[in-house]
Formats: C-alpha cells, structure tokens, sequence
C-alpha cells in the first residue's frame, strides 16, 4: 500500500487547481465511468462548514476523496459524501484509509455527533465493517440503487 498525504480543507482554502483536481476525479468517477448524468456541483461544495479530504499519493496526484458535512446541513446527523478512489488506484485498501480517516475527521470536528451516509447499494458491507447500519429501503439516487446508513455516535 502507498503512503498517501491526507489534507482537510473548507472550500475557500482550497487553490483552483485543487479544486478543479477534485472536480475532475469526482466527474470521472460518478458522471463518465457510472455514466450517470448529474448536478455535480451543488451548495454544499462551498459551504462555510464543508470540509473537503483529499488524499495524495507520493507523487502528488489527487487519488481518492471525500465531503464531510456538518451536523444539520444535508442531514441532522453530520455527512459523509462524495466518497471517491480513483479507478486506478483502488484494491489497495485506499478507500478503506479514506473511510477511517473522514470518520476521524468527523469526530474532530463534530465530536459526539453521528454520521449519515447515501451509500451506493453494492457498498453496503463496506460501511457495515466502520459501524454504519443500514436504516431505509434501496431507492434510486440518480439512476443507481442506494441505501441510507448510520453511523451512531
């Protein structure tokens, strides 16, 4: 496994090659290789309590990602979205770093608070290994079957 370079960033700290780095993966993933048509950007993005977690491999390159957002603003519970590896850099327990690094962020920041997640429905085993339980039936998120997962506190 790779040593990957962890940084958590409100949205007005992140440079516009950051940014545009995290919106590439981010399309990448969810709007070309999912082929699912999107709004990708929303509010949320740029939010005052948004916190973005890039994760850098040691050349620099942008590999996996994730949107922690603050109790009250999606949910009443803080969440844990847009979580994303790069295709190339996934089966090497990447996403596994980025799940148990944005939990521990999350409980920095908002300590004593649970997290909700809209997971994918094929990674519900995945959340199920970090404590979240599935708590609503599969429904369709932007054409792909999702569940809704917590994470008590």
């Amino acid at each position: 496994m790779s040593i990957i370079q962890w940084e958590l960033k409100p949205f007005r700290q992140l440079s516009v090659d950051t940014f545009f780095e995290v919106l590439k993966l981010r399309v990448d993933v969810f709007v070309v290789e999912q082929q699912c048509a999107y709004r990708e950007l929303d509010e949320y993005d740029r939010h005052s309590g948004t916190r973005h977690l890039s994760g850098r491999n040691e050349i620099g390159e942008l590999i996996a990602y994730a949107r922690l957002l603050p109790p009250g603003l999606r949910y009443a519970e803080a969440n844990l979205g847009r979580f994303v590896v790069r295709a190339d850099s996934r089966k090497q327990g990447i996403g596994h770093e980025l799940v148990k690094t944005a939990l521990l962020k999350i409980s920095q920041l908002w300590p004593k608070t649970s997290v909700k997640i809209s997971a994918q429905g094929y990674l519900q085993s995945f959340y199920a290994q970090y404590g979240f339980r599935r708590i609503s039936e599969v429904y369709l998120e932007d054409g792909i079957p999702h569940v809704e997962m917590v994470k008590e506190a």
